[in-house]
């Protein structure tokens, strides 16, 4: 009972931060606590709004064109790995049509919501979908692999209803989580990325292997590929590049 009184006075405190700050004048909380809270809610707050962040990419899809003849437009789907690759590597963006659709932290839960207005309106040739990292950190709460492979599928299914060719890729190489640390997530990656390849050859949809390049020998990121053992660097970037290079002419002659 104790416990659930904490809970809901926490929960309260989320909801209404001005009583955080009533708590702050009353000497019951020092000004980091607050500082903590009040981060947390605007967190939390935003993710109400629009838990899919499907304003993120609003704008810029309102102003790009269709494709022009003979383009062979691909979308890049994905969390922050998708959404750094821009800023790491802007010329492998510009030099082709490429265009990245990745946000930090999401999962494919919020991927699927979002997958029509980033992905489908779009009308690319390809889409590279590289996801499934967050879901097993527990970003957007629990998710077992069963639901994170029900949401790969129905992206990928989406894709494919509308012409759509499908790059599927393995989930990157992660001994832990920066973050989240202690959920020894090797395995469950390792487990995840074998039914991608499945899924994806049993469905005439192209497997792009990241894992076998950049996995070290604790199935972990190898440090020179990496900045924190879960996302690339500059040099993690170039090698993905060459992969899915290769990827995309495949999917495109298919």
């Amino acid at each position: 009972m104790k416990n659930a009184v904490i809970s809901l006075g926490i929960l309260l405190m989320l909801i209404l931060p001005g009583s955080m700050l009533q708590a702050q004048k009353a000497g019951k909380m020092d000004s980091l606590q607050v500082q903590k809270i009040l981060k947390e809610y605007e967190s939390w707050s935003k993710m109400k709004n629009d838990w899919p962040n499907l304003a993120r990419y609003r704008e810029a899809n309102a102003k790009l064109p269709p494709p022009a003849k003979g383009e062979k437009r691909v979308v890049f789907m994905g969390n922050s790995i998708t959404d750094a690759w821009i800023r790491y590597s802007p010329e492998f963006f510009r030099e082709h049509p490429y265009i990245d659709r990745g946000i930090s932290g999401q999962t494919t839960p919020q991927m699927l919501i979002r997958f029509r207005p980033d992905v489908i309106d779009l009308q690319p040739a390809v889409v590279v979908i590289l996801a499934g990292t967050n879901d097993i950190a527990g970003n957007t709460g629990p998710s077992t692999l069963k639901m994170i492979e029900d949401n790969l599928a129905s992206m990928a299914e989406l894709a494919k209803y509308h012409h759509i060719k499908v790059i599927l890729c393995s989930v990157l190489p992660a001994y832990d989580y920066p973050w989240r640390p202690g959920l020894h997530p090797a395995q469950k990656i390792i487990t995840l990325n074998k039914w991608i390849q499945k899924y994806a050859e049993e469905n005439g949809m192209i497997y792009l292997d990241y894992f076998s390049s950049l996995a070290d020998e604790r199935n972990g990121m190898k440090a020179a590929y990496t900045t924190d053992g879960v996302h690339p660097n500059l040099a993690g970037y170039k090698m993905m590049e060459g992969l899915v290079e290769k990827a995309i002419r495949q999917a495109l002659e298919q």
